[in-house]
């Protein structure tokens, strides 16, 4: 019976390791990977008027939030996609928005893709902190002219997600 109570306590402590390493993997991957000082920089796109339109399941909005780091959880974003990813619910409907993720600024114009903080700064006059205008200068910035993502464009009937095909 010894032998049996052993057994079982290194499954358990087996097991519970395996739990804790995975629980773990699952906090630190659901963390953003950006920055943590835009917080000031969010804030005032918000107060400037912009908007931030996308769609849960889109790779490109997860990319755009990335780029805020912890600060993503201010963003004015409207979320376009109904739960089950298949429609495009009414607000983003009467908007017109036809792809992700779209930015929408206070004098009517918008941005299409992955915009970089220089493009959102420079559209809104919205300062980004020192430090971070270096570090994002080295990204490629989305051309207006480049072809969006078929996946992410929407039909009059709603969006064609990757799960409606």
């Amino acid at each position: 019976m010894n032998t049996n109570i052993k057994q079982i306590i290194i499954w358990v402590l087996v097991i519970g390791v395996f739990v804790a390493g995975l629980g773990y993997l699952l906090v630190r991957n659901s963390v953003p990977s950006g920055p943590s000082n835009l917080g000031g920089f969010t804030q005032c796109l918000k107060d400037k008027g912009a908007v931030f339109y996308g769609a849960f399941w889109c790779p490109h909005c997860n990319n755009q939030k990335k780029l805020f780091g912890t600060a993503a959880k201010l963003l004015p974003y409207v979320e376009c996609s109904t739960l089950d990813g298949k429609s495009q619910l009414q607000v983003c409907i009467d908007k017109k928005i036809d792809g992700y993720p779209t930015w929408e600024f206070a004098d009517g114009s918008r941005e299409g893709g992955e915009v970089s903080l220089e493009k959102l700064a420079e559209k809104t006059g919205c300062e980004l902190p020192a430090d971070q205008a270096e570090t994002t200068s080295a990204e490629a910035p989305v051309s207006e002219a480049q072809a969006p993502d078929p996946e992410v464009q929407i039909e009059s009937n709603g969006i064609t997600s990757p799960n409606s095909k």
